[in-house]
């Protein structure tokens, strides 16, 4: 019989043990897993309680995140399939299972994102003053003239119709570019067209006469072309837009004005993007990487997409060519690539459909007139973006890169924005001769070229740049400032969840720390040296790192708790990621629950852990927050016999953050910084308007909020960070028109 202690009631349950011998019935595999995250944001795509451009962005995201899930994890896929892996998944699948698994599931998101499109939000948004005009027949008169001249004066001169014949080869069709195939027959043939239109066989004699041709819908141009406003009988504006597609089709004769046109249609593809890298064979990383990207773009083609409207034969053409199955064709009854949306949603003049803007906030232990080194002497400095502002990571770096007390910065880069001010302040602080080292990662997946670009400038500018580890991705999040004080040299180090990226800080929800704490600051200088040398200290003091032991300490900690559980003692586990993949991780948490250790897990995206069921994880609830801001901060509590432990830092509990990437784990060691990440996983487990809970068959659901006060955690953690500047301007303020008494002002 099976003892398992069910903390909800406190009884024991006593029901016949179950094996749970069979992977499906243990685990959930991890493509799946991750559709059903893509569908919870689809969801929030269909749900009215949202405003709607908002409903318009969270679909954008679902084709975003389609596209890259396509062109790394199905890739990977279909290879193993074509080398006859016959290895199986967490869950017991093989490639050919998950293969098939996925194509079903995506086909079924698919038409459930362009029904939500073409049924909901088309409809919505003409209600509320805006057209998306697809056929021309519901063109004005003046309307036609206008995209005829815009046609003419700003489109036509920019495109380039490219032909496919026995002389000209199949053109290369680049990855995720929108392109427009037509099927063409010339002119001046021979012969009465009616006339052998009715003759036997003639069908196949037209088939041999038609000849291909495309041509890219230019991304220079604007896909969202605006129309002059209507202004209907009541005086109502109404605002029409039509695709840029739509209108390059609609004049496609134009463009071969020797060819009738039979039948066209737009199409886009997905290319293998994923690379594998033997860095024992490579010389140059840099240069190898260089050379992978422009093999990414010849990358063997994964899916088909294409309007319903295409000809059979127009199709055939494109299957032969591209060496797809059916499989891999996705006939889409609707724009293709939603992520146009995004342009939708940035026209101007529907504030009111939106989110109200929020700004990030000041952070009170930094709003005075001392330098951002006195301010973390003071203590501690617990960072919590988008609420509270970026601003003063990327003051920690220019400051650093100006003070002449500043000897040394280093740092690790994983993604920066495009215009990054952390790159130009360190570029500043070699100018100033300051000791500047940099690892930029270059195997950071779709910014390798972005980094490649930063790594050079880096090395123009004087820092020394390295780029990572052999084998191994460097995702950790660090910043080392060294500086000479009147006491001798001090250490102060920043850590964090998220990337270095001011721009995705105001759309990812992350956490960090500034600190001067000594074992802390030892620790960053022995990563340090490890990334730039081959130095590996005999002992760390605080920070847990990966690869070398952050996989025993965690399974430890857990295992820890378990102890506790089963010496009566308090045992829990709250922790915050995006992911939850790894089996012995997994299984480890399935033993604690077993004991009777509550384990409450916030979960983003992928998990493979099954939640609440009965004689394998009754004491697990998984929770996944889909909102407004994308939950990336990672952060773990554990209760540790009633002496409350609390971590953050970069890793998900996913294999490939284990045991394949240089992560970083950091203790929170002062009461405040306690405080505020218990009150972060409080008010996250709280949230019923925007987590969705896991089911013990594996699907997802909302809370039931009859009778219950509504609670969105994003929405409470920008009212509290606005409350807090607040509350410290106005006590600013007051200390400022203080009246002393005359004793006060004696003394």
């Amino acid at each position: 019989m099976a003892k398992t202690i069910n903390t909800a009631s406190g009884s024991e349950d006593l029901r016949p043990e179950r094996s749970f011998e069979d992977p499906k019935d243990r685990y959930y595999n991890r493509e799946l897993s991750w559709l059903l995250f893509n569908q919870r944001i689809l969801d929030e795509a269909r749900d009215r309680q949202n405003l709607l451009f908002e409903r318009l962005k969270f679909l954008s995201i679902t084709a975003s995140n389609l596209d890259e899930f396509f062109m790394v994890r199905v890739a990977s896929l279909k290879d193993m399939i074509h080398a006859d892996y016959k290895g199986r998944d967490i869950a017991g699948m093989t490639a050919e299972e998950q293969f098939s698994a996925v194509q079903e599931k995506t086909h079924a998101m698919v038409e459930q994102q362009y029904s939500t499109y073409r049924r909901s939000l088309l409809r919505d948004l003409r209600s509320e003053g805006l057209s998306i005009v697809s056929e021309f027949s519901e063109l004005t008169k003046d309307e036609f003239d206008f995209l005829d001249r815009y046609f003419e004066d700003n489109v036509y001169p920019v495109l380039t119709p490219m032909a496919f014949d026995s002389s000209r080869p199949f053109p290369l069709i680049l990855n995720k570019s929108l392109n427009i195939a037509a099927l063409l027959r010339r002119k001046d043939l021979k012969g009465d067209k009616k006339e052998g239109e009715k003759k036997e066989g003639s069908k196949k004699k037209q088939g041999s006469e038609l000849e291909f041709a495309m041509v890219q819908v230019p991304k220079v141009l604007k896909r969202v072309v605006e129309l002059p406003e209507r202004i209907s009988e009541k005086g109502e504006v109404q605002r029409v837009a039509i695709l840029l597609e739509d209108l390059i089709e609609y004049n496609i004769d134009k463009l071969f004005s020797n060819y009738d046109v039979i039948n066209s249609a737009p199409f886009r593809i997905m290319r293998n993007a994923d690379f594998d890298l033997d860095e024992d064979e490579i010389d140059d990383l840099l240069e190898e990487i260089s050379k992978q990207l422009k093999k990414r773009r010849r990358g063997d083609v994964i899916r088909l997409e294409i309007s319903d409207r295409a000809d059979k034969s127009l199709i055939k053409i494109l299957k032969k060519e591209l060496w797809i199955e059916d499989e891999d064709i996705y006939h889409i009854d609707g724009p293709l690539d939603l992520t146009f949306l995004m342009s939708v949603y940035s026209l101007s003049g529907f504030d009111r459909l939106k989110d109200r803007p929020y700004a990030p906030r000041e952070i009170p232990e930094l709003m005075n007139e001392d330098d951002i080194f006195t301010n973390i002497r003071k203590g501690d400095i617990f960072l919590h973006h988008p609420y509270e502002s970026f601003d003063p990571v990327v003051r920690f770096v220019k400051e650093a890169a100006a003070d002449e007390q500043v000897l040394a910065i280093k740092q690790t880069l994983y993604r920066v924005s495009s215009t990054s001010p952390i790159i130009a302040a360190l570029e500043t602080a070699a100018a100033n001769g300051k000791q500047v080292t940099v690892l930029v990662e270059l195997k950071a997946r779709f910014d390798e070229e972005n980094n490649i670009l930063w790594a050079k400038r880096l090395e123009k500018a004087g820092c020394h740049v390295i780029y990572g580890l052999r084998g191994l991705k460097t995702h950790s999040k660090i910043t080392l400032v060294v500086r000479r004080e009147d006491d001798g040299i001090r250490r102060y180090v920043h850590l964090g969840t998220g990337n270095y990226n001011d721009s995705t800080a105001k759309l990812y929800t992350d956490c960090g720390i500034m600190t001067i704490d000594p074992m802390i600051g030892e620790d960053a200088t022995a990563v340090f040296n490890m990334l730039s040398g081959y130095s590996e200290p005999a002992h760390w003091n605080e920070l847990i790192l990966a690869p070398i032991w952050l996989r025993k300490w965690l399974i430890k900690r857990i295992k820890r708790e378990t102890d506790f559980a089963l010496s009566g003692r308090e045992a829990s586990i709250t922790a915050k990621m995006n992911s939850l993949c790894d089996k012995e991780v997994i299984d480890a948490l399935y033993e604690a629950s077993k004991a009777g250790v509550r384990i409450e897990l916030i979960v983003r995206g992928i998990c493979c852990l099954r939640a609440g069921v009965p004689g394998l994880s009754d004491n697990i609830s998984v929770h996944s927050i889909v909102g407004r801001y994308l939950e990336h901060a990672r952060i773990m509590r554990f209760e540790n016999g009633g002496d409350p432990l609390y971590f953050m830092g970069s890793a998900d509990w996913m294999p490939r953050n284990l045991d394949r990437r240089v992560e970083i784990v950091f203790p929170l060691l002062t009461e405040e910084s306690r405080r505020k990440a218990d009150h972060i996983l409080s008010v996250q487990l709280s949230d019923n308007l925007k987590a969705h809970i896991l089911m013990p068959d594996g699907s997802y659901e909302k809370a039931d909020l009859r009778g219950k006060r509504k609670l969105c955690a994003q929405e409470i953690f920008m009212a509290e960070a606005a409350e807090r500047e607040k509350d410290f301007k106005k006590e600013k303020s007051s200390a400022g028109k203080r009246t002393f008494t005359p004793m006060e002002a004696e003394g």
